[in-house]
């Protein structure tokens, strides 16, 4: 599902600027909707080859829709002149945990998976007609500019990797989603083998952790809207050390459920403002937007595994350090998430920034 996203990633833009926003995220869900159903037959069929195409094919529908949903979320923040991207972040993390939900009630009431993703299948079906109703139909290509070859395209993208700005909105990414990614991976088990709880305390204190993220996001757009970008993520980057230095070295475990929250907060804000600054760095927002997103989907991929092979040497705790170490390379970067001089103008006034030097 990773690889799928990851070519997601590489092709949205070209998807973009030849199907439009409107059937490109239309296209994406439905792509995603008939891979759900597909794999339901595939569990009634217990064909593994077939779920393994399946989950390739729904990662490529959702590293697509990752991008342009983004790129659309950048421009209704920029013509609304306040900081929204967050909040929509914030609802992503909602329908995961939504999701996580059914996926618990259809266990609990004994509805099948095949069943269970048919059902998923039509709903997103129809979400997707719905929805893209209201999405204008533009691409978002760079205004005044002669059309391009596939090689030129190409070459445009890639010059997005030698981009400093992008690169270090890239570090902000890489930071906050090796954290988050790392969370997801190895939270619980280290609530359970490192401080001593039972199963069930470990779940709750994950619990936590996604909905501290969650609020974070959904509430903290005034907060960008008042300290600018770059003070925000720097605000929550600092809030992420010493979570983390809080869960690894404190043996109370009140001090360690406040040590999660303040976790969760440190990777709240660095990938939809990344995003945001991302979309308005330059020509091309989709280009730029698959850039760091590319970054941050590495980030989320090679975290645990890092840190699965750093706790095989030095234990877990000791190991969730290397988080740590990366809230502070994201904490450093985050001077790149300034508004770009050319940004749209009411862009620019509600998202204050203090001076370079400052």
């Amino acid at each position: 599902m990773t690889v799928g996203a990851i070519i997601g990633l590489l092709v949205s833009t070209a998807v973009l600027h030849r199907l439009g926003s409107r059937r490109a995220i239309m296209a994406a869900l439905l792509l995603v909707a008939t891979a759900m159903a597909v794999m339901g037959l595939a569990l009634i069929l217990r064909s593994v080859p077939l779920l393994a195409a399946d989950f390739l094919v729904i990662g490529l529908g959702l590293g697509t829709l990752d991008v342009l949903i983004n790129v659309e979320a950048a421009a209704v923040e920029r013509s609304a002149g306040r900081t929204l991207m967050p909040m929509m972040h914030g609802a992503w993390s909602a329908g995961a945990a939504a999701g996580s939900g059914i996926g618990a009630a259809c266990a609990a009431l004994g509805v099948s998976p095949a069943a269970q993703l048919i059902a998923e299948s039509a709903l997103i079906a129809a979400a997707a007609f719905v929805t893209a109703a209201g999405i204008p139909d533009g691409n978002h290509a760079p205004a005044a500019q002669p059309a391009q070859d596939r090689a030129a395209k190409l070459r445009q993208w890639l010059r997005g990797w030698l981009d400093w700005r992008l690169l270090l909105i890239g570090v902000v990414m890489l930071g906050v989603d090796f954290g988050e990614g790392s969370a997801n991976s190895w939270l619980t088990l280290a609530v359970r083998d490192g401080h001593g709880q039972t199963a069930a305390v470990a779940a709750l204190f994950f619990t936590a952790f996604a909905a501290g993220e969650a609020l974070a996001r959904i509430f903290g757009g005034p907060v960008v809207d008042r300290l600018g970008r770059v003070r925000t993520v720097r605000a929550s980057t600092a809030l992420g050390i010493i979570g983390v230095a809080a869960f690894i070295e404190s043996p109370n475990r009140w001090i360690v459920l406040v040590g999660v929250l303040m976790w969760a907060a440190g990777v709240s804000m660095g990938f939809p403002l990344g995003m945001s600054a991302a979309a308005e760095s330059g020509p091309d927002p989709a280009a730029r937007v698959s850039v760091v997103a590319s970054i941050g989907y590495f980030a989320n991929l090679a975290g645990p595994p890092a840190v699965g092979v750093l706790a095989e040497s030095a234990g877990l705790l000791p190991s969730l350090w290397l988080i740590a170490a990366l809230f502070l390379a994201a904490f450093a970067a985050a001077g790149a998430l300034r508004p770009h001089p050319a940004a749209t103008a009411p862009a620019a006034t509600n998202h204050p920034e203090p001076d370079p030097g400052t």
